[in-house]
């Protein structure tokens, strides 16, 4: 997901540069929904490793 993130981060600014602010701006949001997601679903990871709650076990 975070490569995802990336990647639309990465287009809009390429997209910025040629002036499709549009194009810009619209993958600029879905990068930022899809950090998010990911920062949200990381913290949740890091939280259930810390108590000891694992997949095995």
């Amino acid at each position: 997901m975070l490569k995802w993130a990336i990647i639309f981060a990465i287009v809009s600014l390429v997209a910025g540069v040629f002036g499709f602010t549009g194009v810009a701006a619209g993958a600029a949001s879905i990068a930022k929904v899809l950090f998010f997601i990911f920062l949200v679903i990381a913290v949740i990871f890091v939280v259930l490793a810390i108590l000891g709650i694992g997949a095995i076990g």
